[in-house]
């Protein structure tokens, strides 16, 4: 396992997970939703290592890539995450993204199908307008770690026990100079109003790679009804009593899936 912040933005910074057992070509590659860092996958890098390699990266403006050159939507972290791609050789990889990392996972799709193997989408951004601007905006305004306790509970399914730390250690990141303004500026590069910016899901069906996408629903980030009527090639999972943070909700099954999407 190697742990990496580069001396120059040629790639973001990243956690790269080998695998232990038999590895079989591209890695997964996994973006982190607003807010949030490569941390935020660090178990489900654990359990995919048996199978898979796996590199898990901090979008432009959060973790250690706070002060990246360029942040703001989607495209641009796209951008970034494509660039850092071919900075580490990969020319082949299976894509999986949460929330805001679903939708730069999407364009990453969209703009260069054939780097992708293939796309597993966790509550994904940009599959309709409707978002919870409100809640985003309040997250990424918070410092505290009292007021982040309360704002992370509305990320998960109702009957999720937040463990403490995960508000200490998002409230320690927050307090960092430029951090809480930074997401702010993000929040208002990738919320339009009251709404989100759209992808275009019939392109990304006829993309010829396999696609899942995974959804809460108590989710109350992002409604679950954006999962309905997709394409019929995208293999869709709604997943009862669990909300916006499958991942940490659901880690034995969200790793499950990931492989199945890989041909593991």
């Amino acid at each position: 396992m190697t742990d990496l912040r580069p001396d120059a933005p040629s790639h973001l910074p990243f956690r790269d997970q080998e695998a232990t057992g038999p590895d079989n070509g591209a890695p997964v590659v996994l973006l982190h939703g607003f807010g949030g860092d490569r941390q935020t996958w660090l178990n489900i890098q654990t359990a995919l290592a048996s199978k898979k390699r796996s590199i898990a990266f901090d979008l432009p403006g959060h973790g250690e890539a706070l002060d990246w050159p360029r942040i703001g939507n989607a495209g641009v972290s796209a951008k970034a995450v494509g660039q850092s791609l071919e900075a580490l050789e990969l020319t082949k990889v299976h894509l999986v993204g949460h929330s805001m990392g679903g939708a730069v996972a999407a364009l990453i799709a969209l703009r260069n199908p054939d780097l992708v193997a293939s796309l597993t989408l966790l509550a994904p951004g940009g599959f309709g307008s409707e978002i919870n601007h409100r809640l985003l905006r309040r997250y990424a305004a918070a410092t505290d770690a009292d007021t982040m306790e309360t704002l992370l509970e509305q990320f998960f399914g109702w009957e999720f026990k937040l463990p403490k730390f995960l508000a200490r250690t998002a409230a320690e990141s927050r307090a960092r100079p430029g951090a809480a303004a930074t997401l702010e500026a993000i929040a208002d590069e990738i919320i339009d109003g009251s709404v989100q910016k759209t992808l275009p899901r019939d392109e990304l069906a006829a993309l010829p790679i396999p696609i899942k996408v995974l959804w809460g629903t108590q989710d109350r980030v992002l409604p679950t009804r954006q999962a309905h009527k997709l394409p019929g090639v995208v293999a869709t999972h709604i997943f009862e009593r669990t909300g916006h943070m499958l991942h940490l909700e659901l880690p034995k099954e969200v790793t499950r899936l990931i492989l199945q999407n890989a041909g593991c």
